[in-house]
Parts: C-alpha cells; sequence; structure tokens
C-alpha cells in the first residue's frame, strides 16, 4: 500500500515538473520577440513618411535579420531624435532647415509626394488657384460661395505645429503659421484631417497623396490634377520630398542597408505601390 502510495505520488512529481517546465516555456515564447538579439534600427518622425517606411520595413525584415521599430511623432521631432540619438534615423516630409544641417544632419531621399487640398465628397469646388488657397488658410475667403460652392461657411483643418507637411504646404502656398486663421481646427495626422474633412460639408485640409481615398473630394491646383505624373512633370505645385535624415557618421551598417534596399528598385517598386512617387522616377 506504502508502495502504491509513494510510485503514485512520485508519477504526479513528474507530472507536475513536465507541466511547469512546459508553461514555463510557454511564457517564455510569449514573452520574447522572434527578433530578439538581432540588430536593431530604431526610426521616428513624419506621420506622411510613416506608413511608407512601415511597408518597406515589413518587406525588409522577412528577408534580412534585423528588427525595424518605427514611431511616427512628427517630422521635427523625428529630427530633433535624430540630433540626439534617440533614434538612428528621423523621418521628415520637409527639407532641413540650414541650423540642423549645421549640427550635423545628413538627408537621403526616399521618395516624393504630392500634398492635396481636400474637401467633403458633397462640395462643388474641384479647382482653386493657389492664391485662392492662401485666401482661404489665412481667412482671406470664408464662404464656399465666394468660390463658386454653396453658401458654407469654411471650416479650415491644418496640421499641428511640428508637422513636416504643415511647414511644406505653408511654405509653397506663401504663408506663415501667425497668418493661419484663428477658426482653424488643427488635427494631429494626416488620418485625422481627412476624417474631419470627410465627416464636415464645410471643411478643407491637406493631406499627403496616399493618403486620398472615396471618403474625400481633391481639388485641381491651377487646373492641375494631383497625380504623380503631374508631379514629376513639375506641372503639380504642392510637392515635397520624403527623407531619412541622420546624424553624419550616425548611421550603423543595418541602417545603411536598409537605406541601400529602399533605393534600390526592389526598394523604389514599394514605394511606387504605396502611391509614393519614386526617386528613379524623378
Amino acid at each position: 500500500m506504502n508502495f502504491m502510495r509513494n510510485a503514485a505520488k512520485g508519477l504526479f512529481i513528474v507530472f507536475l515538473t513536465v507541466v511547469m517546465t512546459g508553461c514555463g516555456n510557454k511564457a517564455d515564447g510569449g514573452t520574447k520577440s522572434s527578433k530578439e538579439g538581432l540588430p536593431t534600427i530604431a526610426i521616428s518622425g513624419s506621420t506622411s513618411v510613416g506608413p511608407l517606411a512601415e511597408k518597406l520595413a515589413f518587406k525588409y525584415e522577412e528577408n534580412n535579420d534585423v528588427k525595424i521599430e518605427i514611431n511616427q511623432i512628427g517630422s521635427s521631432a523625428g529630427i530633433t531624435n535624430a540630433i540626439n540619438g534617440v533614434s538612428e534615423i528621423g523621418m521628415s516630409s520637409r527639407d532641413l532647415k540650414q541650423e540642423e544641417i549645421d549640427k550635423g544632419l545628413k538627408d537621403t531621399v526616399i521618395a516624393y509626394d504630392g500634398i492635396v487640398v481636400v474637401t467633403h465628397p458633397t462640395n462643388k469646388v474641384k479647382n482653386l488657384t493657389l492664391e485662392q488657397v492662401k485666401k482661404i488658410f489665412t481667412g482671406e475667403v470664408t464662404n464656399w460661395k465666394e468660390l463658386g460652392g454653396d453658401d458654407l461657411e469654411i471650416v479650415v483643418v491644418s496640421r499641428e505645429d511640428g508637422s513636416g507637411s504643415r511647414d511644406a504646404f505653408q511654405e509653397i502656398v506663401d504663408y506663415s503659421s501667425g497668418e493661419l486663421v484663428r477658426s482653424a481646427i488643427i488635427a494631429s495626422g494626416n488620418g485625422n484631417i481627412k476624417t474631419t474633412v470627410a465627416m464636415n460639408k464645410h471643411a478643407v485640409g491637406f493631406i499627403s497623396f496616399e493618403y486620398i481615398d472615396e471618403s474625400i473630394s481633391t481639388i485641381d491646383i491651377d487646373g492641375v490634377q494631383a497625380t504623380a505624373e503631374n508631379v514629376l512633370k513639375q506641372q503639380y505645385k504642392l510637392a515635397r520630398p520624403f527623407l531619412f535624415v541622420h546624424m553624419d557618421g550616425g548611421l550603423t551598417d543595418a541602417g545603411q542597408k536598409f537605406i541601400d534596399f529602399i533605393l534600390s528598385p526592389d526598394g523604389q517598386v514599394i514605394v511606387s505601390e504605396t502611391g509614393a512617387i519614386p526617386v528613379n522616377e524623378s
């Protein structure tokens, strides 16, 4: 009887050990990334460049032993992170300022992009001059009927301070942040602008080409449609570069290889598929 009791106890201990070992392995597997121990490329910045960078990173990680972390926090924040060493690479949808270059930043154009003025799908206005766009965003024109549309007050939707898209848009349209109409709604990110405009018949905003879909209506500028072809022909005026920026000498081998991939024919195919404009077509 004691023999049976001891044998059963022994079997239970063995069973418990196996179960605990198995659970321990599962726990480890649940907390450890398949990319643990691999080189990591930290990238942060523009919400316009971000979606493209994520698609490129996903494809690159499939065939390379590297982990790429992307944080979309705005161009200026990404540039600051690159300068301070928080991120190896910053993403920017505007050109670098001289003071940023003076701190040792280098840039690489990975693609080009257009900025499109967007309205609610029901808006009758389909074409504006660049001067009319300026008058809208500075509050000189306040009703759509002044532009051939319905008798509706214009609601301007703009990006937040530090946005590369906002900086590029204002520079091209030729107005400053201080001139932006005070009643403007400030939205963080292209997606938020698109959603705000799509839900408001009065609204007008601007977004990156790659965010265009049927939920909003696009505006031609000076009779020129917002297309990649027209950007490449330099006929569409609202266009800017997509940049990867890094400190001079601050790129790791992994970071340089990722940039090399982006600029390769395979990488530029992905650029094109996302709606951005390949560098090798410019």
